[in-house]
């Protein structure tokens, strides 16, 4: 992998779903199947997308709907064909997302042996 690599955030609700399976997942195992570098998920505690609707997750407010970042790396050819997969994706499901690209150099890459 170059130093120089794009990092693909997108951002979704927790309870955005493709039939059963939450979208995170689909998209998740589907960047695995496509041999991305690198993806992971991160569960916000409060934000709000277009509607402007506030998701929290403050003790008296349970949401089931928390805002979730999902992250990958690699290198930008990449990156780029995998973007009509969510485009496609997010039509099917009708589900809403804000997709953005950043610059992002590799430091290191540490890889584990498995035996």
């Amino acid at each position: 992998m170059t130093k120089n690599a794009k990092l693909l955030r997108i951002f979704v609700g927790e309870a955005d779903k493709k039939g059963s399976i939450p979208i995170y997942e689909v998209i998740i195992h589907e960047a695995s199947r496509q041999k991305l570098a690198g993806a992971t998920v991160y569960k916000g505690i409060m934000g709000f997308g277009s509607s402007s609707r506030i998701h929290s997750a403050k003790f008296l407010t349970i949401s089931d709907d928390l805002p979730l970042v999902i992250e990958i790396v690699d290198e930008e050819e990449n990156v780029q064909n995998f973007i009509p997969y969510l485009e496609k994706l997010f039509e099917e499901t009708n589900s809403g997302a804000l997709i953005t690209i950043e610059k992002a150099e590799i430091i290191k890459i540490n890889t584990a042996i498995k035996s």
